[in-house]
């Protein structure tokens, strides 16, 4: 209910009445004022670190009118996300400050409206999908290099499925696409739609499956923001890339599909290679082969050549003239030596045997010694080793004569063994000696 009017106060320049009463009075004016809903776009949130009261500006979304708002912590939270400019409606209760004479409205209630509303819905969902894994970019996965039929869920007759279907004619002309039309908004569009795509992922040759619509507004997209589509492209074994609306919508869609395509157009250039750009590259990859190819052979011509030119490639016979010429040098050697250490060891042989010879028992023989025995074969080499009638062997260079002993006399200045000649012993018994039939009387 509007408030009573009061009677005017009475005023002059003579006159004039205290600002504080105008002030008391026009603030019990505006405390009679109910608290009423008021929908307005949110154009400021003033957030306050550590103080209950927060502040905002309200602005009417047709006319040219703002008004400062002010609101506690928990009315904010309990609004849900909200952001500068959502729409709301606030129950609003006017209040004037007494120290500024400020108007303010306080706010006990508020709530996304109209799009506001739906943003907040929105943005509830996508939390709580986003806390069940849906979105990660983990188990994303890549696109085909080139799909063998590609899958399109769009509107009959739509920009969107032209825009695709062209796109992708004009990038690759033998692709094959493999549409399911389907309603994009409205109730039933969400049950369509996941009837579609499970269609295409049921099919085994569908390599990819874009999802197509054109901009819209936000009611317009809400079926692409939906729970159980969501779902159900998670589920998809077919890679999914969505292409709903502009470059500045962003359903929910957008965020479970494995590849977010801004528009339709950029769908079609993302799914498929453009093949005069892929000619252009094996043009150029076959050019880089073929000089490879061509500097690697020009490489080992010249490294042939170089071999080919080398003393030894030129003239090998003169290779093995060398070591024949060294080899005969050495055999020559090897003879000269040979010779030479024969002829040292024959006169050392040489030498060995006049040796031996001079110290043969034998040759002392031959120069008219003569070694006497007894009847045992003892050499008997001074008087005192036998006695008169003893008989005795004389072993001669010839032969032997067999003595008998008559008497035995001893020098009375014998020779000591240095100043007496060698007497050499014949080896073994003296049966080793030539015997001789030659007896002395």
């Amino acid at each position: 209910m509007a408030p009573e009017p009061r009677q005017r106060l009475a005023s002059s320049p003579e006159q004039p009445q205290p600002l504080r009463v105008v002030v008391n009075l026009t603030k019990e004016y505006v405390d009679r004022l109910n608290a009423v809903w008021v929908e307005g776009q949110l154009i400021e949130i003033k957030r306050r670190s550590g103080t209950v009261m927060q502040f905002l500006t309200l602005r009417d979304t047709l006319a040219e009118v703002s008004v400062s708002i002010s609101t506690t912590q928990a009315v904010l939270d309990a609004a849900g996300p909200i952001t500068e400019g959502t729409v709301v409606a606030a129950w609003v209760k006017p209040t004037l400050w007494l120290k500024s004479g400020s108007l303010v409205f306080e706010c006990r209630e508020l709530r996304p409206s109209g799009e506001g509303r739906l943003l907040a819905m929105v943005e509830q969902r996508k939390r709580m999908l986003q806390a069940e894994g849906l979105f990660d970019v983990a188990r994303k996965r890549r696109l085909p290099f080139l799909p063998r039929r590609i899958g399109l869920v769009t509107g009959a007759q739509s920009a969107a499925e032209r825009d695709v279907v062209e796109n992708i004619a004009r990038r690759w002309p033998a692709a094959v696409v493999e549409v399911r039309h389907s309603l994009v908004q409205g109730p039933a569009a969400v049950e369509q739609l996941i009837e579609a795509i499970r269609s295409l992922d049921a099919a085994p040759e569908v390599d990819v499956i874009i999802v197509a619509r054109g901009g819209g507004s936000l009611e317009d997209l809400l079926p692409f923001s939906d729970e159980a589509l969501a779902r159900a492209v998670f589920a998809c074994r077919t890679p999914v890339v969505s292409a709903i609306g502009h470059e500045t919508d962003t359903p929910i869609l957008d965020l479970v599909a494995d590849l977010r395509a801004s528009t339709p157009t950029d769908a079609a250039k993302r799914v498929v290679p453009d093949a005069a750009a892929e000619a252009q590259l094996v043009a150029r990859a076959l050019g880089q082969v073929r000089s490879a190819i061509v500097a690697r052979v020009d490489a080992e011509s010249r490294r042939l050549g170089e071999l080919r030119s080398r003393p030894v490639l030129r003239d090998p016979s003169a290779v093995i003239d060398g070591h024949a010429e060294r080899l005969q040098l050495a055999r020559e050697r090897l003879a000269r030596a040979v010779d030479a250490r024969l002829r040292e060891e024959r006169l050392g042989l040489t030498h060995a045997i006049e040796r031996v010879r001079g110290l043969s028992p034998r040759a002392t023989l031959q120069r008219g010694y003569a070694i006497l025995t007894d009847t045992e074969g003892r050499t008997v080499d001074r008087v005192a080793a036998t006695s008169a009638g003893a008989a005795l062997t004389a072993r001669l260079a010839d032969g032997h004569l067999d003595l008998a002993v008559t008497a035995v006399t001893e020098d009375p200045h014998p020779t000591s063994a240095a100043e007496a000649p060698p007497i050499p012993v014949l080896p073994g018994s003296t049966r080793d000696l030539p015997a001789t039939t030659t007896e002395e009387p």
